[in-house]
């Protein structure tokens, strides 16, 4: 008999050794001609090192002109990543990648507000590093997760007024007015709305038009898609040899979904979630392959609702790199009824017992999950300071040099967080501080529409 403690050991390195293959497909439908999207699987954590690849999945659905959503598809990339520090490790990297997000994000919208375009998108941005999922996203795009068994996981939240109670509250507290669009006689028509602009939404990228109260800080989520299959499943295979039998069959169901790793992520824009709910959406494509996937959701988000907006729609499968360990297969369902009637009244709460703890493995463990509007919430403490090995300071949002006397933490002033010290990093410039100040509603917006 194998230790335990070595077949956690190997699991371990076995994890550390095998990444997912990846097998995605896109479909779109075009009304409006303002849904882009991102598909890159060659980026690279450390030059020069190929097995440091990750991947990147984009959905933008860009609204009032497509000017915003193609910046955002030309450039936010870039912005994350040189938010993350150099010469991480992969766990270091991993673990930075929420703040870079945010940071990416906020710079992206900056630049983009320089232009004086008034146009706008939602964002959900999407990358996969080995088994783990990290998603940023602002808006009413989503990400869903349908993982081997059937669990449909949401990683994404909605920033829709009508929707979202929490974030009409922020947007009426930092001066925005949140109502429906009124017609002659005082009828008021339509979904909730922030004025001025009249959006729909309460976080996006660009819209100058409506104020900074429409912040562009995403919800970011990181998840590990459940890779255990062999080593987990012979883990637990003596515990079924001993399972009653009228439970066999749903224990054996429990191991498949042990041993079948990995999952699905479908990513889309509102004119598929309009139409679907999270569950159809993943039941209607389920044995497909991704790219056949990927056009099934559209179709079947066209024969509900019709073309109504444009229509997009990501399909990224996360796929074991070995399958060569059959999944067991079930028992024969001929049995004693009169026996099975006994057993069943005897060993029920066993049963119970022994699903729920194989049930308890998962096939998600989430890593992060943050969402709060709060720019110096999200960018954190950084002992560091934001230093370089030049001496100097870096801007966590824009990353520009700034001399020790130049840079204003990100915390100054702050008055939702106690514990947090104004000589901390991570620091900002005196523009990127002004933005901060605005988004968080401290002063009016001093951007002007050109």
């Amino acid at each position: 008999m194998v230790p335990l403690a070595a077949l956690i050991k190997e699991e371990a390195r076995s994890e550390k050794l095998e990444k997912p293959l990846l097998r995605y497909g896109c479909a779109s439908q075009s009304k409006k001609g303002e849904d882009f999207f991102l598909m890159k699987t060659d980026c690279v954590r450390a030059s020069g090192n190929p097995s440091s690849t990750f991947a990147v999945f984009a959905v933008l659905d860009g609204h009032n002109g497509n000017a915003a959503a193609i910046y955002t598809r030309d450039n936010l990339l870039n912005h994350v990543l040189s938010a993350v520090p150099r010469g991480l490790s992969r766990d270091e990297w991993l673990h930075a990648l929420p703040r870079a997000l945010v940071a990416g994000f906020v710079k992206t919208d900056k630049e983009f507000q320089t232009k004086g375009q008034t146009s706008g998108t939602t964002v959900t941005f999407v990358i996969i590093d080995g088994w783990t999922v990290t998603v940023a996203s602002v808006g009413d795009s989503r990400c869903i997760l349908d993982a081997q068994g059937g669990i449909v996981s949401l990683l994404t939240v909605d920033h829709r007024l009508e929707e979202n109670v929490e974030e009409r509250e922020r947007v009426t507290a930092s001066g925005g007015e949140v109502g429906r669009l009124s017609i002659v006689g005082g009828a008021e028509i339509g979904p909730l709305r922030c004025w001025p602009g009249g959006l729909c939404l309460s976080r996006s990228i660009g819209d100058i038009d409506v104020g900074e109260f429409i912040v562009p800080i995403p919800y970011v989520k990181q998840v590990k898609v459940n890779s255990k299959s062999y080593f987990q499943k012979k883990r637990y295979i003596s515990q079924v040899k001993y399972a009653p039998i009228q439970s066999v069959h749903v224990l054996w169901i429990l191991l498949w979904q042990l041993s079948s790793a990995g999952g699905r992520l479908i990513i889309a824009s509102d004119g598929i979630w309009d139409a679907l709910s999270s569950e159809s959406a993943a039941k209607s494509c389920r044995g497909l392959p991704a790219e056949l996937a990927a056009r099934q959701v559209v179709k079947e988000a066209l024969r509900t609702r019709g073309l109504k907006d444009d229509t997009t729609c990501i399909v990224v499968d996360i796929i074991p790199p070995d399958r060569s360990v059959k999944p067991p297969q079930p028992p024969p369902k001929k049995m004693n009824k009169f026996k099975s009637f006994i057993l069943g009244k005897k060993s029920k709460e066993p049963a119970n017992k022994l699903a729920k703890k194989l049930s308890s493995v998962g096939t998600v463990e989430e890593l992060f999950e943050e969402g709060s509007a709060m720019l110096a919430e999200r960018l954190g403490n950084d002992s560091s300071g934001g230093a370089t090995t030049s001496g100097l300071f870096t801007c966590a949002i824009c990353q520009v040099d700034l001399a020790p006397s130049e840079g204003v933490s990100v915390h100054a002033g702050a008055i939702f967080s106690t514990s947090s010290k104004p000589w901390e990093g991570p620091f900002l410039c005196t523009d990127c501080r002004d933005k901060k100040d605005a988004m968080e509603g401290k002063r009016p917006s001093g951007v002007k529409v050109l």
